[in-house]
């Protein structure tokens, strides 16, 4: 069986809930979290994207994982991605706040391009978060306005007002961006951020330390070091994480059975995948399957 690759989500794959056809098709998609969490719930997956991302939240809480490292949501959190980042979330039941996503011409076309690329939050050495006071920063009132811009039943949201909002939060996000971290701690966050990308393009058939550490020209030992240092967790213990995610992903939307899922995941046998799945995630790849 042929492997499938992460998924690379496009922003065609996010229409504005009342799109009715190719013409609707905007360079940038602005929704209520609670929504797009309803809407599309295959996002909670690992992915990655072709555009960037904001996410603000204004209410609940949940955890963040952006290349490999897990970083706590909670009100007043403001996420930055870049393309090509990997991400995926859980979210409380109660979650609520704002997500934008914007292809890079929809800025380039109005400001610097060079002002884009050096936002210090879609450096991937620097924090991809900031922790503003919930309900008492100047960035919650724009998204709010932003989003009253292109919220129905409004017939086409004024793109020059949308890209002036968009502005506002990225430079005021960029003003209140904490001082930049030494060069080590960058360099490890680089690393761990490469060893991610190389994670999710083998992980299928590659599990041990030893090849990746290759592939990235460091010992084994640095590696693991490294991720212990960035992320909290030995490197052994994020390749087992992401072949589980998938595990998971594919065990709740495809209609493989358990063997071939095995298969496709480079286990010689199915009863040593359900194995490691069951020491993972606390149950059978069978019982996870079942409707709770």
């Amino acid at each position: 069986m042929k492997a499938a690759t992460l998924p690379v989500l496009p922003l065609a794959a996010f229409p504005p809930a009342e799109a009715t056809g190719p013409a609707s098709r905007r360079p940038y998609y602005v929704q209520q979290l609670e929504t797009h969490a309803a809407r599309f719930p295959g996002v909670s997956a690992p992915h990655t994207h072709d555009f960037y991302l904001l996410l603000y939240l204004t209410r609940g809480g949940g955890t963040h994982t952006i290349d490999l490292q897990a970083y706590e949501l909670r009100p007043g959190a403001l996420f930055f991605l870049a393309p090509g980042q990997v991400h995926g979330w859980t979210l409380s039941a109660d979650a609520a706040g704002y997500i934008v996503f914007f292809e890079a011409g929809f800025y380039q076309q109005r400001y610097p391009a060079g002002r884009l690329h050096g936002y210090p939050f879609f450096d991937p050495g620097q924090l991809p978060v900031v922790y503003l006071p919930p309900g008492h920063n100047d960035i919650a009132p724009l998204l709010a306005q932003l989003w009253a811009e292109v919220a129905p039943p409004r017939p086409e949201p004024d793109e020059e007002v949308v890209a002036a909002y968009l502005f506002l939060v990225l430079e005021l996000a960029a003003r209140g961006y904490p001082v930049a971290s030494g060069p080590a701690a960058a360099l490890g966050r680089q690393q761990v951020r490469r060893f991610s990308q190389l994670l999710n393009q083998h992980f299928w058939h590659e599990k041990t330390v030893a090849f990746y550490a290759n592939a990235l020209h460091v010992s084994p030992n640095h590696l693991t070091a490294v991720c212990q240092r960035v992320v909290g967790r030995p490197a052994r213990s994020l390749i087992l994480a992401r072949v589980m995610a998938e595990a998971q992903r594919r065990l709740h939307y495809s209609a493989d059975s358990v063997a071939q899922l095995a298969e496709a995941l480079g286990y010689a046998e199915a009863s040593y995948f359900s194995r490691a799945f069951k020491k993972h995630v606390g149950m059978t790849p069978e019982a996870f399957r079942r409707p709770r």
